[in-house]
């Protein structure tokens, strides 16, 4: 279990503001008011569609509330102890789970049904695909379920001008197409990139440029 750690540096806070909504507007909308539901949600999707980026605007929600908020995902290994001060339990990449992480799992959802303590999950296949024991799997499919999709090319676009801007950095439309026609329409992944050519313009001190991002890219590759 981890507590939601504040934005430092250039990473931007994972805040509802600052999520691209599109076609997920519907699950925004929900994870909002989730903390006056009874019932758990549940997230799922492939990388990159901002599963965890919404879990962590939620969590940061309660915390802005004075609240707290528990984040348990399969990269924190069990035991996971339960909070009667929280007010959010998470849990993410629930796909991943090990079998202990299953069963601490269980025994947190069971303990914040009774404390009526709501309950944000995500991972990348629907609640009935999930690879994980039946117990926990039924619970995290009973409540509110919300499959995310990618972001649209306009979208992608916005959403890499807006993160530009917030860093003063400016981006040309060739560098924009360059980077949309050459990568998938994952934020995470496209966000990568804009933090390693953000440095790389820092650290050659020039203006980001196609040939600059031809010229990291081929680096990169022979660095590999």
């Amino acid at each position: 279990m981890r507590q939601i750690p504040l934005a430092i540096g250039n990473e931007p806070l994972r805040s509802f503001e600052s999520f691209v909504a599109g076609s997920n507007a519907s699950a925004v909308a929900h994870l909002r008011g989730v903390l006056r539901q009874a019932a758990p949600v549940y997230l799922w999707g492939p990388s990159g569609v901002g599963k965890t980026h919404l879990l962590h605007a939620l969590a940061s929600h309660v915390q802005q509330l004075g609240g707290r908020a528990s984040w348990f995902s399969a990269s924190e290994p069990a035991p996971w102890q339960f909070e009667e001060t929280d007010m959010l339990i998470v849990f993410d990449d629930c796909e991943r789970f090990s079998e202990a992480q299953q069963q601490a799992a269980f025994a947190l959802f069971v303990e914040a049904t009774t404390h009526g303590i709501p309950v944000a999950a995500a991972g990348s296949v629907p609640p009935v695909d999930l690879p994980l024991r039946d117990d926990l799997r039924s619970r995290l499919g009973w409540g509110h379920v919300f499959a995310l999709s990618p972001l649209t090319e306009p979208e992608a676009r916005a959403a890499l001008r807006r993160e530009a801007d917030r860093r003063g950095l400016f981006l040309s439309d060739d560098v924009m197409d360059y980077l949309l026609t050459r990568f998938a329409r994952d934020l995470k992944h496209l966000m990568s990139v804009l933090d390693r050519l953000d440095e790389f313009a820092l650290v050659h001190k020039r203006a980001i440029t196609v040939p600059l991002l031809k010229q990291m890219l081929a680096e990169e590759k022979s660095n590999s």
